[in-house]
């Protein structure tokens, strides 16, 4: 089959619209599951709250918490928020498909269903109490049994649910469509570091997603897209968002490897956003990541990479004053460094 061409312009503009990140999404339960189909991260506390406000208009500071949307100890071990129907996507998905690794993970989820016997729990105990050390636990969380609410400050409370009804293949083959479909066009080698699943797993997943699969070339490659995804990257780009402020570990820029040199071509750009320990979050301007940004409590610090116009500066404020923040009193308080210090 004849490799499709896709050029940079149309990957980033079918990523920004399966992201909702053009225009924002009307406030409910379904934008909320919709704007964490892909899962967000939230090992930086609150980081997945931030996600939801780029995507979902009128976010308050608890939407995260809603019922729509459960946490998971998701790929990477990390905490995920995730659409309360699909969390098994998240955990199942990333189950072993080694007899051992199987057995252990289920041991554990059984050992820890039985000691909590339906009650909430902090990890820490949880973990104690069976005999294990407490991280073991997100071992667990790949048997899609159990849940946890994680507040930054405090030990994760942990919980089991039901056995998800879903076969641990498929939901390895959905897990693989999410990470296409959002951060496509992907291979591999490059699901497998998003997900957190090794190479050799990873490549027989995407080898059974077989016929759905297309091959494309892309300025950094060759690549896959999903078949039913092809109209959405052949369409020419919606009309950016002004601004929006994507928190550290946002699904929209979590890549690996070559893969970000799409995102951001600047070479020496590439290493302030993607940096070794907790990354910044990322500057979206008119669909182009321009620079980055940290918060301290109510004290936002933007640094561009260029030279802002007075109207751009303007709307990245207004973003900015609009976070919604749990628990800061007096509204945001937004700095400047790099290009526009002074």
């Amino acid at each position: 089959m004849t490799a499709l061409e896709l050029t940079r312009k149309h990957i980033l503009g079918h990523r920004r619209r399966v992201s909702a990140l053009e225009e924002r999404l009307p406030p409910g339960p379904a934008s909320l599951r919709r704007a964490a189909w892909a899962g967000l991260t939230d090992s930086m506390p609150r980081a997945a709250q931030l996600s939801i406000h780029a995507r979902v208009a009128d976010t308050m500071p608890a939407a995260w918490e809603d019922p729509s949307l459960v946490q998971v100890w998701g790929p990477r071990f990390s905490a995920y928020v995730v659409p309360a129907p699909d969390h098994w996507v998240f955990s199942l998905g990333r189950l072993s498909d080694d007899p051992a690794g199987i057995r252990r993970a289920e041991s554990l989820a059984d050992r820890l269903e039985a000691y909590l016997e339906g009650r909430r729990m902090a990890y820490g105990p949880a973990g104690r109490g069976i005999g294990v050390h407490p991280n073991e636990l997100r071992y667990a969380a790949a048997t899609g049994r159990v849940l946890l609410r994680w507040e930054g400050a405090r030990q994760p409370v942990v919980w089991t649910v039901p056995r998800p009804n879903v076969d641990p293949e498929a939901a390895r083959l959905e897990l693989a469509r999410r990470y296409l479909t959002t951060l496509g066009p992907g291979t591999a080698d490059g699901f497998g570091r998003w997900a957190g699943i090794r190479p050799p797993r990873a490549r027989r997943i995407f080898d059974a997603l077989g016929c759905s699969l297309i091959p494309v070339s892309t300025p950094i490659g060759d690549g896959w897209i999903l078949s039913g995804d092809e109209p959405s990257f052949r369409a020419e780009p919606d009309t950016p968002a002004p601004a929006r402020l994507l928190p550290s570990g946002d699904a929209y820029y979590l890549l690996h490897g070559r893969d970000r040199e799409l995102l951001v071509p600047e070479a020496r750009l590439r290493p302030t956003l993607w940096t070794p320990r907790v990354w910044p979050g990322a500057l979206l301007v008119n669909g182009e990541i321009v620079g980055i940004w940290r918060r301290d409590q109510a004290d936002v610090t933007i640094q561009p990479w260029r030279s802002l116009a007075s109207a751009e500066r303007a709307v990245i404020k207004a973003e900015a004053v609009s976070l919604p923040v749990p628990g800061v009193a007096g509204g945001i308080r937004v700095s400047w460094v790099g290009e526009l210090a002074g």
